[in-house]
């Protein structure tokens, strides 16, 4: 038996005015064959996963293509069009296979294709034909009915942070065993519900979506029923199919997996005012950091990187300074001061001009009179288990400043996502030192900060990733849809 192996991930905001480009991907994982074994065989990724399960099964894992950039702006047409023939060729060169694991993103947008993910879940349909396709998938999501049409079944993470990527990979690999077997002939239902689920109630360890989860979690242990997925979508991809969405797999029977979902929905909608929640300012979330303990962790959930944000905002760290909330640490994207500080030199001062500079959404630059501390490239590693699944993470070029309230600021070239404290680890850089660390993401920080961080603060910062989803200029959502129109269902 061989199975194929392929994947396309990146998760795309369309508010953000930048194109993510063959360069991202390039800069990211762009890989065929044996190469795909070499960079996931080990790692937290589902595609881990996939190598682990058929391997302990005896069935040939055949790696074919897989595409990941860091989340941004749509995928402009000209690289889709350059992935798509990449997936095509693959495919075409692969041999006779008996089934696909696939790992989609579920939030990938492209110039030429709104339902990226269905796009080339179809392709793969149209070259493999009836034999089962397992995927996983993104609970960040947005479902669509081609992606459901394309696949036998879908397993998405159960956790955000994501933690449990490298086991649903397992768990795709070993229902692929199964299905080959023919003990099971999994059968998919799916519900798409009209419903943008708040950024700020989509961690799986909180309320409101604890309790779902335990509903979600019964159904899972009916008799006859395979697998469930949750999608808690991705509202920074304005496309027709954005919202909330739910998958229920039984073994040969449509009408249980159908019952289920339903039933599900149901049960979501009528939960629906508890994910829309009130948030506070950004004042007063800083004013209240003043009386926690610290280090406290600030999350800038307006500049979000892991939902494709700049990483540049100076929104919450102006604040922290018109406050004097100090000493504060943070992570600013800025390739042009990096510039400066090496042209400047290691130990020299001088006023820098900081952030705010990819566009008009995330405050204005901060003048800063700093000190450089250290000049070097940005790369470091992860050997735990954190959002994501990635070991390696590379912010380019690196500053690191310092200002004389003992404020610390890494610049980085790159924007990078914040799931690993390496990041600040790996350039002698001691959380304990900080009253306030901002960091710029929601929940998938959570994973590597939990350890150093005393209090966590959500903040309601102004962005292209901002938690007040009124704040965005939709175009192309469903209406009615809530929490932007009310309705009974």
């Amino acid at each position: 038996m061989r199975i194929g192996i392929v994947g396309i991930l990146q998760e795309s905001n369309t508010f953000i005015q930048n194109k993510t480009t063959l360069k991202d991907f390039q800069n990211d994982i762009l890989a065929e064959g044996v190469e795909v074994r070499e960079k996931f065989y080990d790692s937290h990724h589902e595609i881990g996963g996939f190598f682990h399960s058929l391997g302990q099964q005896g069935i040939e894992a055949v790696p074919l293509f897989v595409a990941r950039a860091l989340p941004y702006g749509i995928i402009d047409a000209v690289s889709w069009d350059f992935i798509m023939k990449r997936l095509d060729y693959a495919l075409q060169e692969a041999g006779k296979l008996d089934g696909i694991l696939a790992a989609p993103h579920g939030a990938t947008v492209a110039e030429n294709a709104p339902d990226a993910d269905g796009f080339w879940l179809q392709k793969v349909r149209k070259a493999i034909g009836a034999k089962p396709i397992i995927a996983t998938a993104d609970p960040h999501g947005n479902l669509s009915q081609l992606q459901v049409s394309s696949v036998d079944a879908f397993l998405s993470y159960r956790t955000n942070p994501h933690m449990d990527q490298r086991q649903r990979g397992i768990e795709a690999g070993d229902l692929m065993g199964a299905v080959l077997k023919q003990k099971v002939v999994p059968t998919q239902a799916a519900e798409f519900l009209p419903f943008a689920v708040n950024i700020f109630s989509q961690n799986t360890s909180e309320e409101p979506l604890l309790s779902f989860l335990n509903k979600v979690q019964k159904v899972r242990e009916t008799p006859g029923i395979i697998a469930v997925s949750i999608f808690l979508g991705f509202p920074y991809s304005d496309v027709p199919h954005m919202g909330a969405g739910l998958t229920v797999v039984a073994d040969n029977d449509f009408e249980l997996a159908k019952a289920n979902a339903s039933s599900l929905a149901k049960q979501w909608l009528d939960m629906k005012n508890a994910f829309n929640p009130v948030l506070p300012s950004v004042i007063e979330s800083v004013s209240q950091m003043k009386s926690l303990p610290s280090p406290v962790c600030a999350l800038d959930m307006g500049d979000n990187v892991g939902g494709g944000s700049p990483g540049d905002s100076t929104i919450l760290a102006q604040e922290l300074i018109e406050q004097n909330v100090f000493p504060f640490f943070t992570v600013i994207a800025d390739p042009d001061t990096v510039a400066e500080a090496i042209k400047l030199g290691l130990g020299n001062s001088r006023t820098f001009i900081v952030g705010a500079k990819s566009d008009h959404f995330h405050g204005v630059p901060l003048h800063l009179t700093a000190k450089v501390v250290f000049l070097g490239e940005g790369k470091f590693s992860e050997s735990n288990p954190t959002h994501g699944g990635i070991n390696r993470f590379d912010q380019g070029k690196t500053a690191i400043i310092t200002t004389p309230e003992g404020n610390t600021f890494i610049i980085s070239s790159r924007r990078m996502v914040p799931f690993s404290l390496n990041q600040l680890l790996a350039f002698g850089i001691d959380p304990a030192n900080y009253k306030v660390i901002i960091v710029k993401g929601v929940h998938a920080p959570l994973a590597a900060y939990k350890a150093v961080c005393k209090s966590f603060v959500r903040v309601d910062t102004e962005g292209v990733t901002s938690a007040t989803l009124q704040r965005l200029p939709y175009k192309n959502r469903r209406k009615p849809m809530f929490p932007f129109e009310d309705f009974s269902h």
